[in-house]
Formats: structure tokens, sequence, C-alpha cells
């Protein structure tokens, strides 16, 4: 994983001082599905991976407070870990456009919860804009705008839907 990460992280640098924000052009990108997602908390980025190859970079807002893993329920931080998408909202079942939720708290952070008597909280998740606020109101992405999750805009959330299936791994970095 960390050999992976590595690599991720050189790709960005690589895409970012040639002005790329990508490798594949539209037709191939849509046909693709992702096997991993990577997000990369200092540098505001999620990445779409398949089999090592970067699909698409997308630039994040985060939790309120980024720094360090989320403890407890209430503290805005967003996790760092491995975990799964494992179910998705659309927008008539929501506050935000799309989401795609992530699978805190796993085992470890419970037990981490669990030794400090505090709830974990959850409900975490990749989503999209709230449906009464644009990109240009939150000041999107400069500004880190969520309680705890992975902001993109409203476009960005249906590629990302459109590529990744509920399975796929997502390693949060900090």
């Amino acid at each position: 994983m960390r050999c992976l990460f590595v690599i991720v992280l050189f790709f960005i640098m690589f895409c970012e001082s040639s002005g790329a924000r990508g490798v594949l052009n539209k037709a191939s990108f849509e046909s693709l599905q992702a096997d991993r997602i990577v997000v990369l908390k200092s540098r505001r980025q999620l990445v779409l991976l398949k089999k090592d190859q970067v699909l698409k970079i997308y630039k994040i807002a985060l939790g309120r407070y980024p720094q360090g893993h989320k403890i407890e329920k209430g503290d805005s931080k967003t996790p760092e870990g491995t975990y799964i998408i494992d179910y998705r909202i659309d927008r008539r079942k929501s506050k935000f456009y799309r989401a795609l939720h992530i699978s805190y708290p796993n085992a470890l952070d419970k037990a981490r919860a669990a030794r400090i008597r505090v709830d974990p909280g959850g409900q975490i998740m990749i989503h999209g804009l709230p449906t009464k606020w644009t990109a240009r109101e939150l000041n999107h992405p400069n500004l880190d705008w969520t309680q705890g999750c992975i902001g993109v805009t409203n476009s960005e959330i249906d590629e990302i839907w459109k590529l990744v299936r509920n399975g796929t791994p997502i390693e949060i970095h900090p």
C-alpha cells in the first residue's frame, strides 16, 4: 500500500507540473470503472485509479478541521485509513446533490473510540454540494466546508458516481 501511495503521489506531482488533470481522453475515461480511490488530505485531492493507472484527479474540500484522524462524532475531521464505498444516496434522500457512503467507522475506529469512551460518529461520505448552495457560495474547493466528509462539485460527483461501484476500496491519507 505504501508503494502505491508513493507512485500516486509522484504521478500527481508530474500531472501538476505538466498542467494535466488526468491521463485518459473523455471516451476512454467514461468506459472505465475505478478499482480504488486514494484521498490525499494534505493535497486536497481525490484520485480515481484502475490497476494503478490514474483515471482522474479531483480537488476536494474536507471537514472544517482537516488535520488528524477523526476520533469522535462532531469533531469535523475527515477520517484516515482504509474503508470501502458501501452504499450511495441520491438527491431525493439527501441534503446533498448525491453521496457515496464511506464505511467509517471500521473496527479499529470503533475500538479507539470505545477505549476513550466516545461515539466515533459515522455518515462520512464523498458528496456533491448541499442542495441550496453553489460552489461559489461555499468557496469550494478553497474552503474546507464539510462536517468531516469529502466534498466535490455536483458535476464531479456525477462522474465519480458512474466510475465507482459499491465495494470499491478507499484509502484516506493525511
